[in-house]
């Protein structure tokens, strides 16, 4: 397993830890080597959601607006391939998908770095550069956009973004829908309201279900919204859950469930979404009473599913869970942690690490390596 790290005090190197995953191993949860990337207060943030098949991860240092690669293909021997900017006006990539030829769409916030406008979706080459930008702003339909993360829908020739600003200085209410052959914008989607009459505020992740071609977007307002005639020139949203509290950040699809990060509830919730319209809760694991969760990543087999960035003890820690494909029920995966330890989890609020004596660190963004690399 990679994760993102940021050192907690910013005075240090920002880095790369590899932990290690794999059950049978009689070293399971240990943190076998750390990279450091020669760059401090980066603001490590999101990564590729899953490790892509090329071996080779991108981490964004969102405060920064730098973009590192990671070759992972020997994960044990990580490398740093390099760090860029993204060419031209827009800046802080924050969120990644990969195409199948190679190329890379990316969300970035915002216009220059005074977060004064919107920002774009671009296309990127595999090592980063600019082959073209599609700027978000579209005040007639909400003056206030700064997209967030996205989806790619090859089947609907479709990309879904969402907007919501890191810096929270405005609320958003809507997605956009792109067409993925030329990136041209097909339509801005205001979220309508549910029962409560507040929702669709910040709208989050938006993610594929297992038909390719099904579209769910969670919102930070803790909302589950579904996207109708993607493949049209007038899609909507439509309301289908609401989840407790705010700040309901990044799920998960496995199969048929959705799986959400609850923090006012501590939890996580695995939704059966066979029925996309009517969501039902198949499972919930229930954390400490102090962790917020924020940051989850199925592993290839989509049965374990990993937890950081969150608050409470989930700032400095990382956790571990386990899903049943079958009925949906989570579990905390209690053998994974230091060795020696308590609790469950591998805390990253230590003395050294691989590259030095750095302190404590803040993890984020975590995904699993793949079996193995062509």
């Amino acid at each position: 397993m990679f994760v993102w790290t940021g050192d907690a005090e910013r005075t240090d190197s920002d880095f790369l830890a590899v932990l290690d995953a794999d059950p049978a191993s009689p070293t399971y949860g240990a943190v076998v080597t750390t990279l450091a990337v020669d760059a401090a207060g980066t603001d490590p943030h999101h990564t590729d959601h899953q490790m892509p098949p090329d071996g080779v991860l991108w981490a964004n240092g969102f405060g920064s607006g730098d973009v590192f690669r990671f070759d992972l293909r020997d994960p044990r021997a990580p490398r740093l391939l390099g760090r860029f900017v993204v060419d031209g006006p827009f800046m802080h990539p924050h969120s990644v998908a990969r195409l199948a030829d190679g190329r890379v769409l990316a969300t970035l916030q915002m216009r220059g770095h005074a977060n004064a406008e919107a920002g774009a979706l671009v296309e990127l080459d595999a090592e980063g550069h600019l082959l073209r930008a599609s700027d978000a702003a579209d005040p007639d339909a909400d003056p206030f956009i700064r997209p967030y993360s996205l989806a790619v829908v090859p089947a609907l020739d479709r990309v879904v973004t969402t907007s919501a600003d890191m810096h929270a200085t405005e609320p958003s209410h809507v997605v956009q829908v792109w067409r993925l052959g030329d990136l041209s914008r097909v339509a801005t989607v205001r979220l309508p309201p549910g029962p409560r009459g507040d929702e669709g505020v910040d709208p989050a992740e938006p993610r594929v279900l297992a038909d390719g071609r099904t579209v769910l977007v969670s919102t930070f307002s803790c909302d589950l919204y579904r996207l109708d005639d993607l493949d049209t020139d007038a899609p909507s949203a439509d309301f289908v859950h609401g989840f407790a509290g705010t700040n309901c950040a990044l799920p998960v699809v496995a199969g048929r469930y959705w799986v959400q990060t609850v923090p006012d509830e501590h939890a996580l919730v695995a939704l059966d979404v066979s029925d996309p319209a009517r969501p039902r809760e198949a499972g919930r694991l229930t954390l400490a009473e102090t962790d917020g969760p924020h940051w989850i990543a199925l592993d290839p087999g989509g049965t374990r599913i990993v937890i950081s960035g969150g608050g409470g003890t989930l700032e400095r820690r990382v956790l571990l869970a386990t899903l049943d494909p079958a009925t949906g029920a989570l579990a905390l995966d209690d053998r994974f942690r230091d060795a020696g330890a308590s609790a469950p989890g591998v805390s990253f609020d230590r003395a050294g690490w691989s590259h030095g004596a750095t302190g404590p660190a803040i993890p984020h963004g975590a995904v699993f390596s793949r079996p193995a690399y062509e």
